[in-house]
């Protein structure tokens, strides 16, 4: 494969979580927020708020990024020139989120460069609600995703990934094979158990299925079964914090109001 510096920091990062006390400069983070302003979008409905807080912060990180789908302020824009928005909420979503993501991307990736180590924290969507009140959001801005960022006080090795060609398909995707997808599996379970990753992570099986790993044999993949096979069965709660923040995804634009007249 090729290698240079870039190539190089991409192919190792790993999620950090465990921090210094050092704090970025300034310079450092207008640096790191102008390279994700650079990510591709389809209308810069990527935005960002930040919480220098390390005490409120997780795993004390000295930055905690969250990442906002933000329509609200691609709406200010519209009426300026004249325009309402007449794109569904479902579709103008489908584009805020990738503008946010590939910002949220760049933001890690720049970071990494300047010696910076990061966390997703995925769930921050289901408290949207929570975020939105304790940020002051108004409406129609989502909180995608947050970020916890600092120079990292452990640097793990980066963690196994599929195949490349259970990722790559050219022309067509293809039609897997039981033995395809048992060397897919085995090099994530393999890898993540080299590490040790998962020896005080194990997720509890529901009641009726019996327990048939260890915490020598639990690894990746039996992880991922437990998590997608048992949790957020009801799209409810997501629907929720998606209405909460000023977005019905089942019909038109929202109407207009701010945070606080939606949940008074």
């Amino acid at each position: 494969m090729k290698s240079n510096p870039v190539l190089d920091l991409l192919m190792r990062r790993a999620s950090v979580r465990e921090f210094t006390p050092d704090v970025p400069s300034d310079e450092v983070l207008e640096t790191i927020v102008r390279a994700a302003q650079q990510a591709p979008f389809a209308a810069q409905m990527g935005s960002l708020v930040l919480r220098r807080d390390r005490e409120k912060n997780p795993f004390h990180a000295a930055l905690l990024f969250t990442v906002c789908a933000d329509v609200h302020r691609l709406e200010l824009v519209l009426a300026r020139r004249g325009w309402k928005r007449v794109t569904s909420d479902a579709a103008i979503l489908v584009f805020a989120l990738q503008d946010a993501a590939y910002m949220a991307e760049n933001l890690v990736i720049a970071g990494e460069a300047l010696g910076l180590g990061s966390c997703y924290l995925g769930g921050a969507a289901f408290a949207a609600d929570r975020i939105a009140q304790e940020y002051g959001l108004p409406q129609r801005v989502f909180p995608f995703v947050q970020l916890a960022m600092g120079y990292p006080a452990v640097v793990p090795p980066p963690r196994p990934r599929y195949p490349l060609a259970f990722s790559l398909f050219e022309d067509r995707y293809p039609e897997w094979t039981d033995e395809d997808i048992d060397v897919a599996m085995a090099m994530m379970d393999d890898g993540y158990l080299a590490q040790d990753y998962y020896r005080d992570v194990v997720i509890p099986l529901e009641e009726g299925r019996p327990e048939t790993f260890t915490r020598r044999s639990y690894s990746w993949t039996e992880h991922m079964g437990r998590k997608w096979g048992q949790w957020l069965r009801d799209p409810g709660a997501l629907l929720n914090a998606l209405h909460a923040c000023g977005f019905d995804v089942n019909g038109g634009p929202a109407t207009s109001g701010t945070h606080d007249d939606e949940v008074a």
